[in-house]
């Protein structure tokens, strides 16, 4: 896979126990990923972590912050783990065994954040909103939840293991006398995807817009904006298009504020 096109960073969500952001850590150093982020963790039990004797690098080295978005600035791609149990997610789950030849598809690498819920409620549907992917251990259904040290270190292996895969077959290639066709040698210019945070912008602005002519109607508001922000995320779009959406939103914005 081309997980070498992408810088991963583990994001912990509301984590609760000590050992859990411990153990995460040092799965996290195993498997050669230094970028851990924990959002809105307990305060004390982030203290005790962080001042743990012998604590990883990686806990020294990660950040803390109070909301979702801010452990998502900069990130092209956001998955979202979840054991898909006791509620109605409207959207596909892949299994983590398939990631690989999902990634492959996408044509663009750049920043990705890997996220994981708390340890008693997991991500939130508003969490997942965030989300391109949403991805599954393939546990048994009997027992298919997974503590979250657990949980973080086997989506490092498998995201280590395809990495390794990768390097592999790109050194057998680049060993080979192959010679490249002229059509592999065409480079076409295609925009970046567009960043976490843009997409934010843009979702802001187009959740104004519709408060403004009376779309979001109290009762339902929550909810229909979770849909408005999956939606935008999950269309994939790219840097030029998050721009021109967010002038026409602009322009939309400006005119309904005219006399």
């Amino acid at each position: 896979m081309d997980s070498n096109r992408f810088r991963w960073r583990i994001v912990l969500v509301r984590p609760r126990n000590p050992l859990n952001i411990g153990a995460a850590a040092r799965a996290m150093a195993n498997f050669g990923f230094g970028e851990l982020v924990v959002v809105a963790p307990y305060d004390p039990v982030w203290q005790e972590t962080r001042s743990a004797v012998g604590a990883a690098d990686v806990v020294h080295s990660a950040r803390a912050v109070e909301n979702l978005a801010g452990a998502l600035t900069g990130s092209n791609l956001v998955i979202g783990t979840t054991s898909g149990q006791r509620r109605n997610l409207d959207r596909e789950i892949i299994s983590l065994d398939v990631l690989t030849a999902w990634l492959e598809r996408r044509r663009h690498g750049g920043r990705a954040a890997l996220l994981f819920g708390s340890e008693k409620t997991g991500l939130s549907n508003q969490d997942m909103s965030y989300c391109h992917l949403l991805v599954r251990i393939p546990t048994t259904a009997q027992c298919p939840s997974m503590n979250l040290g657990q949980a973080v270190a086997v989506c490092c292996f498998e995201l280590a293991r395809s990495m390794r895969a990768s390097l592999q077959s790109q050194s057998q290639h680049e060993g080979g006398d192959q010679v490249a066709s002229p059509a592999s040698q065409v480079r076409a210019h295609l925009s970046a995807p567009a960043p976490i945070e843009s997409l934010d912008h843009l979702f802001e602005r187009a959740a104004r817009v519709l408060d403004q002519v009376g779309y979001l109607k109290p009762k339902s508001r929550r909810a229909t904006l979770i849909k408005l922000r999956r939606m935008l995320i999950e269309r994939g779009l790219s840097s030029h298009d998050a721009k021109l959406l967010g002038g026409v939103l602009a322009q939309i914005e400006w005119k309904l504020g005219q006399p």
